[in-house]
């Protein structure tokens, strides 16, 4: 649901334009409002977990993000929606390390982890793909303020089993570390801000650059801060392991090539072959469907069977597979080749994606659970603002800003799906580099597999 709402209100925007009159350039604040806060919040929001505990974060932003989709679906002004998407963003940052949190701290590590991360990371790569299929049947057949409304339910049933289901979850000890909330929120929110105004304006507008500026300085601050405080924020010796810090990165950039590719992809079905919202929706399908069986094929069947290392590289390599066939595309081509990029890149996701989550996790001490979800859920964030920044910037630059008729946006696809796969591309090679032949499957020893599902029987008695 969280995830979701990054992407469910695009092809709902134009209907929210008219509604609540927003110029072209204020509209884009719908989106922007929602990725400031999601990103600039998630380390705090991790931290917030380890200080009240688990459980009652993850209850408590599920509330924020449920009553600021109600504020959302109820917005008479274009005001009162930006403030809403941002209360909805706030509600997310708190609520999403603490899934991943709750999900380690349930079970051991090895093959039941990796089972658990597998369904994790399906759910919130397909998650973005769902939001365009899910904006595009609530729009067409009913209003965009069903884009938000859909939540409440949905929230709501998640409250109370949580309520019900959830173990309560102890709080550790430590002072909040203002310092670093301050210097993070602010830094992280400022490159967000940095790749959404280098997408809309330039990357060397005056604006752009003095927003990447200062969130350097900040984070350079934050760095420096987490060095000295004696309950901080994200313990840096997180980032110490390269296996570690490679797969955060790779992480990034392939959600960077995925998200623009969302993002363009839905424009060409619509701009390009007169598809509806709702067709567009509903073509986009095959993604999160290839996502969700190649993840769970992976946890159960391939990690069995495989050194984890050939299925990580093998899963990039059918990303980049799937972004090279996107860039073939032409006004004349078929829904079969489309059909295809997806699928390979479906698949190359849920396998890529499952592996690169459960590296970023594993190894880390309980303590530092929730700062490793919060740094796993930073880095994917950024990579969506970093990809659809970038692609579009590309675009601009292929076609002079004169993108006018099937041709021309073809031809301007052409330039950033090459960029899309050079991102992913990168993310091979960092995989191939920091990976090492260390990156083994977690059920590849029989014992140590054994052991896990007996701690896990343990904890479920």
């Amino acid at each position: 649901m969280v995830v979701l709402d990054g992407t469910i209100v695009n092809v709902a925007l134009p209907g929210i334009q008219r509604a609540l009159h927003f110029d072209t350039a204020s509209l884009s604040w719908v989106v922007n409002a929602y990725a400031l806060t999601f990103g600039g919040l998630l380390l705090l929001g991790a931290r917030c977990g380890d200080l009240f505990g688990r459980r009652r974060s993850f209850l408590m932003g599920i509330a924020v993000f449920t009553a600021g989709s109600l504020a959302c679906g109820l917005a008479a002004t274009g005001g009162m929606l930006v403030a809403a998407r941002a209360l909805q963003g706030a509600g997310g940052a708190i609520a999403s390390p603490a899934v991943l949190a709750l999900l380690m701290g349930s079970f051991a590590e090895g093959r039941a982890r990796m089972r658990a991360v597998g369904t994790f990371a399906a759910v919130s790569v397909a998650g973005a793909a769902t939001g365009l299929l899910a904006g595009g049947v609530l729009t067409q057949l009913s209003s965009w303020r069903w884009v938000f409304f859909v939540n409440l339910p949905i929230g709501a049933s998640v409250l109370i089993a949580g309520a019900l289901v959830i173990a309560g979850t102890g709080r550790q000890e430590g002072r909040f570390d203002l310092l670093g909330a301050l210097s993070s929120t602010g830094g992280v929110a400022c490159l967000v801000y940095g790749f959404v105004r280098a997408g809309a304006a330039g990357w060397l507008r005056a604006e752009t650059l003095v927003a990447f500026a200062t969130g350097a300085v900040l984070l350079v601050a934050f760095a420096v801060v987490e060095t000295r405080a004696g309950s901080p924020l994200l313990p840096l010796r997180l980032l110490a392991d390269p296996r570690r810090s490679g797969a955060l990165a790779a992480r990034s950039l392939v959600s960077a090539g995925a998200y623009g590719m969302f993002f363009f992809l839905v424009q060409y079905l619509q701009d390009v072959h007169g598809y509806s919202p709702l067709e567009a929706g509903v073509a986009f399908l095959p993604i999160p469907a290839a996502i969700f069986a190649s993840s769970q094929l992976t946890t159960r069947v391939l990690v069995e069977r495989l050194p984890g290392r050939l299925l990580l590289l093998g899963g990039l390599a059918l990303a980049l597979g799937g972004m090279v066939v996107d860039s073939m595309l032409t006004p004349a081509s078929g829904y079969g080749q489309l059909l295809a990029s997806m699928l390979l890149f479906g698949v190359g996701n849920g396998v890529s994606f499952v592996l690169l989550t459960n590296t970023g996790i594993s190894g880390v001490a309980p303590g530092d659970a929730a700062a490793a979800s919060g740094l796993l859920n930073v880095t994917q964030q950024l990579g969506a603002a970093l990809g659809v920044a970038i692609l579009v910037s590309i675009f601009g630059a292929a076609t002079g800003g004169r993108a006018t008729g099937p041709a021309g946006f073809s031809r301007g696809l052409d330039h950033v799906f090459a960029g899309a796969a050079a991102l992913v591309a990168v993310a091979l090679v960092l995989a191939a580099v920091t990976a090492g032949s260390r990156l083994r499957s977690p059920a590849g020893d029989g014992r140590a597999a054994a052991a896990d599902a007996s701690l896990v029987r343990e904890e479920v008695g």
